[in-house]
């Protein structure tokens, strides 16, 4: 298996960047590939705009998501752009590695995602869910965060995590044909004891162990809807 790793941490010998080495190290181990794009490391461009297109099909007015489709079949995205793009092109399972910020991701994580998962590769027209242009390919979330286990719940202060979750698991992840598996998250680290940390991390390694059978989250389905998208009855 193929595994691509998205990283985005600032600080290297952060608890959220040794997990990111320990998926390295466990799946390497296993006898898969995996290749890392660390965002921070690799001064990543978070912001979209008129620069990623060497060429245009309208040059008097941007829109973002129609010259993503142009530029890339032309072959003049950004050389940043069409490098990510051939990392997802090889993958099997792509996994955002990252701090919840905000309750969601950092803004360079969002940047890559916005740049990167571009229209008429990743999706396009009714290219979506199930029809989305990286059917085929799993995708999952490892990440950390600093409030603790119940905190997070249908009566907890800061409700589901899956619903916080929803615009990564369900608007982009599942939304470009991903299937998407279970997410992994570390509670309170920036508070926890070594023991507490460590622990964390052997249950992260059971989590990466298992991955071949973890079932994926549901999502809808085209099939489900007709052509005009009501649901059928």
């Amino acid at each position: 298996m193929n595994i691509f790793i998205v990283h985005a941490h600032p600080e290297p010998q952060s608890f959220t960047t040794s997990m990111m080495k320990t998926a390295v190290e466990e799946f390497t181990r296993a006898g898969h590939s995996v290749e890392v794009s660390d965002l921070y490391a690799m001064n990543w461009n978070p912001v979209a705009s008129a620069a990623d297109f060497g060429s245009r099909k309208k040059e008097d007015y941007l829109v973002y998501a129609l010259e993503q489709r142009y530029s890339n079949e032309a072959g003049t995205i950004a050389p940043d752009i069409a490098a990510e793009i051939e990392k997802i092109k090889k993958s099997d399972l792509i996994i955002l590695n990252f701090p919840l910020y905000w309750f969601s991701v950092p803004a360079i994580l969002k940047g890559w995602i916005d740049r990167v998962f571009v229209s008429g590769f990743c999706y396009g027209g009714l290219r979506f869910y199930d029809n989305g242009g990286l059917k085929g390919k799993k995708a999952m979330l490892s990440f950390t965060l600093g409030g603790r286990e119940h905190m997070f719940g249908p009566d907890a202060i800061h409700g589901e995590l899956e619903v916080m979750l929803r615009p990564l698991l369900r608007g982009t992840l599942a939304y470009v044909g991903l299937e998407v598996l279970p997410f992994f998250a570390g509670y309170h680290i920036p508070y926890l004891k070594p023991e507490a940390r460590e622990q964390i991390m052997q249950d992260y390694k059971t989590h990466l162990a298992g991955i071949a059978s973890l079932a994926p989250l549901s999502f809808p389905k085209m099939s489900d809807f007709d052509e005009k998208l009501y649901p059928l009855k």
